[in-house]
């Protein structure tokens, strides 16, 4: 009966034991294992706009083929125009901290099914809503698509799949509106924000237009700033102005839960070769970037008022902050492969920067 009963209390001891053993080391492995809150802060955490470029090996390094793209307007498409070399179109972005995802063109559709997506802004939104339906279509070339164009407005359906991807033209965001005096840029008015209301996701970019100067360039004649009339202002100040303009349209007519809203960074030119120190050179010829994760030039000054205005508004908009990888690829603009051979270091080649711009708007979307 004692050795009964000695030998249940060996037992209990050892069963007790084993419990706690089991216990600490399911512990261990909770601790180990991220919460799934605590990967996602991960995530998040990614700077996707700190990184370098670097060679694609794989073999299909494009997205797409500008001559099977339906929705691509020839101005970008230099290999169109005779563009001899094609590294440029190799070399992918990469972050410092994570791993872009890969974008599919038909994922993106199911994600976004029966959405609106649009973009406003300059010839620049052009170049990313171009790229952005390219990339989709290559995806999806067999999918029923619809393509319209009316006043500032173009669009694009995927008809299988509801979703429709649309650019509004508006170079100052603000509007031109027509006086006695002419044209007249009035930095308190967004009439034409009407147009921007139901979407799911905006995109908007302002600033190219607004260091153009003269008659001949420029879209105005006079600047309205408030009760004041002027032939001519700081265009920093002027751009302030006109972004605050419609930093309060966004605060006041945005539901951040139903519509996602991004600002397009600034978009770098590279007619000043002193920028990457070569001074006696432009993007003409250029054909490889900078390696980067830094540029020797500073970031553009319109970069710091952008920063503020978002900085101020209540509403949250994600800045796609591509000023700083687009600075390193002096070698992507179409250059003298256009239609008017001049030497375009404003904008870029399609295919090109720009698909890379939708990727990081993509992994935005997705994180």
């Amino acid at each position: 009966m004692g050795f009964n009963i000695y030998t249940l209390i060996l037992l209990s001891l050892f069963s007790l034991t084993l419990l706690v053993s089991m216990h600490q080391v399911s512990a261990t492995k909770s601790h180990n294992a991220p919460h799934p809150s605590k990967r996602r802060k991960e995530l998040t955490s990614c700077n996707l706009f700190y990184g370098n470029w670097v060679i694609d090996s794989s073999s299909s390094y494009t997205l797409y083929d500008s001559s099977s793209c339906p929705f691509l307007e020839s101005q970008f498409d230099c290999l169109k125009f005779g563009r001899p070399d094609n590294q440029y179109l190799r070399y992918s972005w990469k972050p410092n901290s994570c791993s872009l995802p890969r974008f599919n063109g038909e994922d993106f559709l199911n994600k976004w099914k029966g959405k609106k997506i649009m973009f406003v802004g300059d010839s620049l939104s052009l170049n990313m809503w171009e790229s952005l339906a390219c990339m989709i279509h290559a995806s999806v070339p067999n999918a029923t698509t619809s393509f319209s164009k009316k006043d500032s407005i173009s669009t694009v359906i995927f008809q299988d799949y509801g979703v429709t991807i649309q650019l509004y033209r508006t170079p100052y965001l603000v509007d031109i509106i027509d006086e006695d005096v002419g044209k007249v840029l009035k930095l308190d008015s967004i009439k034409a924000g009407n147009a921007w209301l139901g979407m799911d996701v905006l995109i908007f970019n302002s600033w190219h237009w607004w260091v153009h100067n003269g008659p001949a360039s420029q879209g105005w004649d006079y600047i309205r700033d408030g009760p004041n009339l002027v032939r001519n202002m700081d265009r920093l100040d002027a751009f302030y102005k006109g972004l605050t303009t419609w930093a309060n349209w966004v605060d006041a007519n945005v539901d951040p839960t139903k519509t996602k809203v991004f600002f397009q960074g600034i978009s770098p030119t590279h007619y000043q070769g002193a920028d990457w120190n070569e001074p006696k050179k432009t993007c003409s010829g250029e054909v490889e970037p900078l390696p980067g994760p830094t540029y020797p030039a500073a970031l553009p000054p319109a970069t710091d008022v952008v920063n503020k205005v978002l900085k101020n508004m209540k509403k949250q908009v994600y800045l796609l902050d591509i000023t700083l990888l687009s600075e390193l690829r002096k070698d992507a603009h179409p250059s003298v492969y256009t239609k008017d051979h001049g030497n375009d270091c404003s904008h870029w080649c399609l295919p090109g920067l720009p698909d890379t711009w939708n990727i990081l708007l993509n992994a935005a979307l997705i994180m």
